[in-house]
């Protein structure tokens, strides 16, 4: 096994974003982990540096230290008799559980081929004589093992554990800039790395390690209504539902979502490359009116790379239908496309990408809007530049942007 070259320096507040920021302040404060306890699992360098971060970013009072309060309890006193009853009954019942417990074990090797019996009775062994229940020797001879078998099982295990060491580093280093990646995504960025390291790995092993050391992410799914498309406004035909984008900027989709702060809710508004899925503009505001959704439209026509016809497609928002936006559009050269009524699924990628950024990285309610500008500028940028898609062949949006070229410029 090649022992990994450190490389070990010295962060600064700049090396981690304002979302990773939040994270940790949300699991502090939740109770998850300790601010010391945070420090050592992210690696996380300075001995106040989350502590700063809690004053600055927490919702709770970190000026002084938390008091301790012990509870009162009582306890009743009992005669002799009624402790040897009680602890019959105890006996009895541990008795009746340990014939259960080794039924159901009995019952899953047979019916699933788990297992769980060679698997677990070394740690089991290895319980007892850490609680002193019972020497090494008795608890292998009552379970029917071998001392030498433990041996051998802790000693691969620990081997393992020793090659697998760099894998957290690695997780965390990634989830510095994006909180929420999922396991494959993971897993593409970091097999290189693997193996440079000469650490082998397969994916279902990585989801396993990654489950072990509590870094799954559950997705979070929420859903609120922002479109109203009943109005007078004028509506314009759906030209997507027979065309589909063979290269980027032929084809740009729109949508909003809400994002709250301690101040309130706000308004995210995202113009979106269908083919590479690269976000090309966005404006974040405190109100629904169509001139910030001009913003997000002006930004993406700024950040054009190719001279190409496009088709610009949202839902029936009162914001799209209005003539201002309209008047934008027709000076950009770009056709107004829009969805049969209410129909979320006819504008679902733009529904993806808000629900990417809300559920990846604007993960914890900001102090005011202009931090949140901040969380939303950096987030952007890194979707862009650094977030893997399984629909792009887990490339980056910028990466298929800047591919297709050529053959954008020819055409």
């Amino acid at each position: 096994m090649t022992t990994p070259v450190s490389t070990h320096r010295k962060r600064t507040q700049r090396d981690y974003s304002l979302g990773f920021k939040l994270q940790v302040v949300a699991a502090v404060e939740k109770g998850d982990m300790t601010y010391k306890q945070a420090q050592s699992i992210y690696g996380i360098q300075g001995r106040s540096t989350v502590l700063t971060w809690l004053r600055k970013h927490g919702k709770m009072n970190w000026t002084q230290p938390p008091r301790m309060t012990m509870p009162k309890t009582l306890k009743a006193k009992e005669t002799p008799a009624q402790t040897i009853k009680r602890l019959e009954k105890q006996l009895e019942d541990e008795h009746l559980r340990n014939l259960l417990l080794n039924e159901a074990v009995d019952i899953i090797d047979a019916e699933y081929g788990a297992g769980l019996r060679k698997k677990l009775l070394s740690q089991g062994a290895r319980s007892l004589q850490k609680q002193k229940v019972a020497s090494l020797s008795r608890a292998c001879e009552l379970l029917g093992i071998s001392r030498q078998g433990i041996y051998q099982k802790e000693s691969r295990a620990n081997y393992r554990a020793v090659e697998l060491a760099p894998v957290k580093a690695m997780v965390l280093d990634l989830r510095r800039f994006m909180p929420r990646i999922g396991g494959r995504k993971l897993y593409f960025l970091l097999k290189p790395k693997l193996i440079e390291q000469g650490i082998k790995l397969g994916r279902d092993n990585f989801f396993a390690h990654l489950k072990s050391e509590g870094l799954l992410v559950k997705a979070k799914r929420s859903y609120t209504k922002t479109t109203n498309s009943k109005h007078w406004m004028k509506k314009h035909p759906n030209l997507l539902k027979e065309f589909k984008p063979a290269a980027p900027e032929e084809v740009f989709v729109s949508d909003i979502t809400y994002i709250q702060t301690e101040e309130g809710v706000h308004y995210l508004w995202l113009v979106t490359d269908a083919y590479s899925r690269k976000i090309m503009g966005y404006e974040l505001s405190d109100e629904m009116k169509a001139t910030d959704v001009v913003k997000a439209l002006d930004m993406t026509v700024n950040n054009r790379q190719y001279p190409s016809q496009a088709i610009h497609h949202s839902d029936r928002g009162l914001q799209y239908c209005s003539g201002v936006y309209q008047s934008a559009l027709k000076a950009s050269d770009i056709r107004p496309s829009m969805t049969d009524g209410y129909d979320c699924y006819q504008n679902a990628l733009a529904e993806r990408i808000n629900g990417i950024l809300k559920q990846e990285f604007l993960l914890y309610p900001c102090s005011n809007i202009d931090e949140l500008k901040r969380l939303v500028e950096e987030s952007v940028y890194i979707y862009n530049e650094m977030r893997p898609h399984l629909s792009l062949g887990m490339k980056t949006p910028n990466q298929v942007h800047k591919k297709d070229q050529k053959h954008v410029l020819l055409v």
